[in-house]
């Protein structure tokens, strides 16, 4: 049994559709409402929070592997109560600042969970991605209003990565032998930038779209308001503000772990192009 945590999210959803296609055997998604979602066929809807590891018994019952996505929860109580239910296998979504930025505190929190996961005694698979393709859905309000995306280096390259792709390899580290004990940094197919997605946004939207660069302290004011000082310096030091070979670096982890090519930006706006009208 595989229970897939997340499983209303970008690559929760993804990787039940993976599991599902592959003929993976029993796979769980986990839920707060399991009345109010729709999963892939043979998927079996179980309820839990996990930030209150106590609601996880049923849900953790009988499962051998289990699909984790770090800062959903309290990851050191979820850790442990699947160990006490007889996981036997953990894939963890980390961060890929955990190797390019090790000074942010997000890294760090992420490099912690990493080490409770290690020292748990489950076997584990460690995902660090880089940038999500669907990180741009928070440029989706100014689009559908004014048509216009505001954002600093514009013109600064990421090898941003289609969630979809992670949930791909994750499918292969679930199923597949190999993947245990192996930590794998996770790109997309080539680096974009902030200008180029902009672009790609609007040939998927048939419309003229414009983008207005700003400096790094005019987005810090607008970040800061609903992420908080610190987050908001961390995501631009990650956007262009402190880039390092390791964060530019484009990887082949995706297409060797999957046998299929990392999807390209584009594509990811052609598939959501809906937020954006």
């Amino acid at each position: 049994m595989i229970l897939v945590t997340g499983a209303t999210g970008n690559i929760g959803r993804a990787l039940l559709e993976e599991l599902r296609a592959c003929g993976a055997g029993p796979v769980r998604g986990l839920t707060r409402d399991a009345a109010r979602v729709t999963f892939p066929e043979g998927v079996e809807a179980v309820e839990g929070d996990l930030g209150r590891a106590g609601s996880l018994n049923s849900a953790l019952n009988g499962v051998r592997s289990l699909f984790l996505v770090q800062g959903m929860g309290a990851e050191s109580e979820v850790l442990e109560a699947a160990r006490q239910a007889g996981v036997e296998h953990v894939v963890l979504v980390s961060s890929i600042t955990v190797q390019t930025h090790p000074h942010l505190p997000a890294a760090g929190v992420n490099a912690a969970v990493e080490r409770l996961l290690k020292d748990s005694g489950m076997a584990w698979t460690i995902l660090r991605p880089t940038q999500f393709a669907s990180n741009t859905l928070w440029w989706a309000t100014s689009i559908r209003e004014h048509g216009t995306v505001h954002v600093p280096y514009a013109d600064l390259g990421l090898p941003t990565i289609h969630p979809a792709d992670i949930a791909a390899v994750a499918r292969a580290a679930l199923v597949e032998p190999g993947h245990r004990g192996r930590t794998y940094p996770l790109t997309g197919p080539e680096r974009v930038t902030a200008r180029q997605q902009v672009a790609a946004l609007a040939a998927a939207l048939g419309q003229e779209l414009s983008l207005v660069g700003i400096s790094r302290e005019q987005a810090h004011r607008q970040m800061a308001s609903f992420m908080g000082d610190e987050t908001a310096n961390a995501v631009l030091d990650l956007m262009g503000g402190d880039l390092n070979e390791e964060l530019l670096k484009v990887r082949d982890t995706v297409p060797q772990l999957t046998g299929r090519p990392a999807t390209p930006f584009r594509q990811w706006a052609t598939e959501h192009a809906a937020a954006f009208r």
